[in-house]
């Protein structure tokens, strides 16, 4: 009896002992509670006047955790969109040629005119496009300069009108495709740049004779 006695005194002290109570506790959901209470103490930091409820998965704590995800992830999204565009626009320049900076507006838009009647769609999107940023050009909007890439004409632009710098990066977004990714255009798409192209240009001749 004696023996038994201090066997269970023997196991009460093995289960009372640290050791083996880190070793029974669930390494999750310790770092979940870390995590709580981390957060809890970040709320209070940022607004003294808040108070962690008592349990850290109360429907308050929950619904402000909640918020904070939704606005991390939108505060996340716009900063992905904003890095894409740098990166889509900020190693190609669009005038390769120093020849074609030298043309005006219209002689881009005559030989885009031309290249379209025999087929050759690819290079009438780089002279549609060219004369949409030298026409840019002679309304002020911009500088074109021959070392310059297409997310700084955007910079420019949308320090004027950021609806045309929204339209304008559209357009741009196509001619990349075109121009650098060896996309192949189909007479319907070339149809609609072309379109949105001389429709802005109309816009604006419109705008600025009222």
């Amino acid at each position: 009896m004696l023996e038994a006695d201090e066997a269970g005194k023997k196991l009460k002290e093995i289960l009372g002992k640290d050791e083996y109570q880190a070793y029974q506790s669930d390494p999750l959901s310790e770092w979940w509670g870390k995590i709580k209470e981390q957060f809890a103490n970040w709320l209070e930091g940022l607004f003294p006047s808040w108070e962690a409820p008592q349990s850290a998965s109360g429907p308050l704590f929950i619904a402000v955790v909640v918020m904070f995800v939704i606005v991390l992830g939108i505060t996340a999204f716009f900063v992905a969109r904003t890095v894409s565009r740098s990166r889509r626009f900020r190693d190609d320049q669009p005038f390769q040629s120093k020849k074609y900076l030298e043309w005006t507006c219209l002689k881009h838009l005559s030989e885009a005119k031309k290249l379209e009647n025999i087929g050759e769609l690819s290079p009438a999107v780089r002279h549609l496009f060219l004369a949409l940023l030298l026409y840019s050009d002679e309304q002020g909007w911009l500088k074109a300069k021959i070392w310059k890439t297409n997310w700084e004409y955007y910079e420019e632009i949308k320090h004027i009108n950021i609806s045309w710098a929204e339209r304008f990066y559209e357009l741009a977004k196509v001619f990349d495709e075109i121009a650098y990714g060896e996309k192949q255009i189909s007479p319907e798409e070339f149809s609609r740049f072309r379109n949105k192209v001389m429709a802005w240009l109309e816009q604006v001749e419109e705008k600025m004779g009222s």
